[in-house]
């Protein structure tokens, strides 16, 4: 997995408008907790931690006077209109440690053609060492057939990678082509307004 090393400042001001002055600075609030730890505000650069942020559960090895605090960013608030960074909440984490993580599912191999594969969860959880979480997982849908599925039970986990989702729950499924082609014919037909009786 992907572990970035990046300085971290120590925040003093709070509130709404000393969080939209360090934003207009370049820079991201954030807070780091864990571990029985009194919470650190800290401020982040946004280009760098937008980068580091694009890889899957990277871990942030953060600097803050002259003390490097090992973390797995847990809650990311973006501007829902923007996308930019407003707030990360990072928690502690401790090398060997077991973390509970989402990480993202692949498949891999080919299903029966006469279906359509549809994603019913991106991603599964997982407890795995904070310092060797995967970044994607693998699911084997060679030869799946229409009308069946593939569970969270049948993706492929590496030595120390321990499931955390119900094993029940469905990660594909492939739908029959001609069932969802009847479901898209019969949709618009539910929406059209109902036919006026014909004068006598």
């Amino acid at each position: 997995m992907a572990e970035v090393k990046i300085v971290g400042t120590t925040r003093t001001e709070f509130g709404k408008g000393a969080s939209r002055r360090a934003r207009r600075d370049g820079l991201v609030p954030a807070v780091i907790y864990g571990h029985g730890e009194k919470p650190l505000h800290i401020t982040l650069n946004a280009k760098e931690i937008g980068v580091a942020l694009k890889q899957s559960n990277v871990l942030l090895d953060i600097t803050i006077d002259g003390k490097t605090e090992l973390t797995l960013p847990k809650v990311i608030v973006r501007d829902p209109l923007k996308q930019i960074l407003e707030h990360i909440d990072l928690v502690l984490v401790r090398r060997g440690e077991k973390v509970v993580v989402s990480v993202p599912v692949h498949t891999v191999g080919e299903h029966d053609r006469d279906g359509i594969l549809e994603h019913v969860h991106n991603s599964i959880e997982v407890r795995v060492d904070a310092s060797s979480i995967p970044n994607f997982l693998e699911l084997d849908i060679q030869g799946l057939a229409s009308g069946t599925s593939k569970y969270a039970a049948d993706v492929k986990l590496p030595a120390g990678v321990e499931l955390e989702s119900d094993p029940k729950m469905i990660v594909v499924h492939l739908s029959e082509k001609s069932t969802a082609a009847a479901e898209e014919t019969a949709a618009p037909a539910a929406d059209a307004p109902a036919a006026t009786p014909a004068a006598e």
